[in-house]
């Protein structure tokens, strides 16, 4: 028997067993598209970060301040006099203040990300507003309840209609809406356009600090960025008492950083969804070995009849590789799917032609891998002793 007999016998037999062909590809398919679908959010997440902070260019320092074991601590007005001090490095400086907060408006609710800052974020994040306008010093200088909503927070909230002028209540705190943050993401929850900005003065008073652990710093194009760092390290450690109380960061550093947290979170998400696949393959063998005993019979008169033995175990590894490759093809649509209709409204849809290839060969490999002993078993049958089975 040559191949295309054996393929045609392959087929036939798994349409024979349309509901059991169907249950043993089951851990295939959902083993390819958990690994497709978990690496694609893994990769949406970080082109989402590193679009972001791409866009804040290489001259851009972001600090953090630690506070461990130390009462001393950095506040906005001593930042914004160290960077007037010194107008030959430092073009712009904004402080970012982050909590999540529930807002509501009209008896709906909603928990959203909140960022304190100042005027200057506009210009170093390169956001724009739509409607109204951004913070101004003097909201910071006499802390007004003022907030710039994103489009999100409009969409839930004020059913997409221009709400500036409207007031927003922040966990209890009632804000002045001036300003609708450009859409860029598509409203997406969670993304760029699900946050609500507030003057950093107004944030400090609601989180009852002053001090600033984050903040980042626009060098001026005319400056070395290295020499920028060696001048703003020098004011955190004599401010601090302590180099190790801080660390500054500029943006290649963080993509370098950003870039191996992804390959690690890939691998381990990668690994948890491969065991589906390693599930599903030990499912076949099981189906495999309990059809080799009901078609003992059937073995037995081949093999009487002139069968060879390896015509016989390759119609059994025929039909565990055709499993496993449907199985994977309906894992890889159904894995595209998700990333286009659900992972697609968290982060950016990334479609990893790689990543789907390696998960679409690992599925055929496991039906070889998990195939041979089942068709080994079969092929070794003795057809005297296959024949009197019942």
């Amino acid at each position: 028997m040559n191949f295309m007999q054996a393929l045609k016998m392959a087929i036939k037999c798994i349409r024979t067993n349309k509901a059991r062909s169907f249950l043993t590809m089951l851990g295939v398919i959902i083993g390819v598209g958990s690994v497709i679908s978990a690496v694609a959010y893994a990769q949406g997440s970080t082109k989402s970060m590193t679009d972001m902070i791409r866009e804040l260019g290489t001259n851009t320092l972001t600090v953090s301040v630690f506070n461990r074991g130390s009462n001393r601590n950095v506040e906005y007005e001593d930042l914004i006099q160290f960077k007037d001090e010194n107008p030959e490095y430092f073009a712009m400086l904004a402080p970012t203040l982050s909590a999540s907060i529930t807002a509501k408006n009209a008896g709906t609710n909603r928990s959203t990300p909140l960022v304190g800052t100042s005027p200057d974020y506009k210009d170093i994040n390169n956001i724009d507003v739509s409607a109204g306008r951004f913070l101004l010093d003097l909201d910071i200088d006499l802390r007004n309840n003022v907030a710039v909503v994103g489009s999100t927070v409009v969409n839930e909230l004020y059913g997409g209609e221009n709400p500036v002028g409207s007031y927003i209540k922040l966990n209890g705190y009632r804000f002045k809406i001036v300003g609708v943050l450009t859409e860029v993401q598509s409203g997406r929850q969670g993304g760029s356009d699900d946050r609500i900005i507030i003057p950093v003065s107004v944030a400090q008073r609601l989180s009852r600090s002053q001090s600033i652990t984050n903040f980042t710093i626009l060098v001026d194009e005319s400056a070395s960025v290295s020499d920028a760092i060696d001048v703003l390290t020098e004011y955190l450690t004599d401010a601090l008492r302590d180099s190790n109380q801080f660390r500054i960061m500029n943006s290649e550093e963080i993509l370098s950083t950003l870039d191996e947290l992804t390959q690690t979170q890939m691998l381990m998400l990668g690994g948890i969804a491969s065991i589906s696949l390693l599930v599903g393959g030990i499912g076949i063998m099981n189906i495999m070995l309990v059809s080799v005993t009901e078609r003992t019979r059937e073995i037995g008169i081949r093999k009487a009849i002139g069968a060879k033995r390896r015509s016989v175990m390759l119609q059994f590894l025929i039909e565990a590789v055709i499993l496993t490759g449907i199985g994977g093809m309906i894992g890889v649509a159904l894995a595209f799917a998700a990333i286009r209709f659900v992972i697609g409204t968290m982060v950016p849809p990334v479609y990893s032609l790689p990543w789907t290839g390696l998960s679409f060969g690992i599925s055929l490999a496991t039906g070889v891998m998990f195939g041979i002993f089942p068709a080994w078993k079969a092929s070794s049958l003795n057809p005297i002793d296959a024949l009197r089975a019942q």
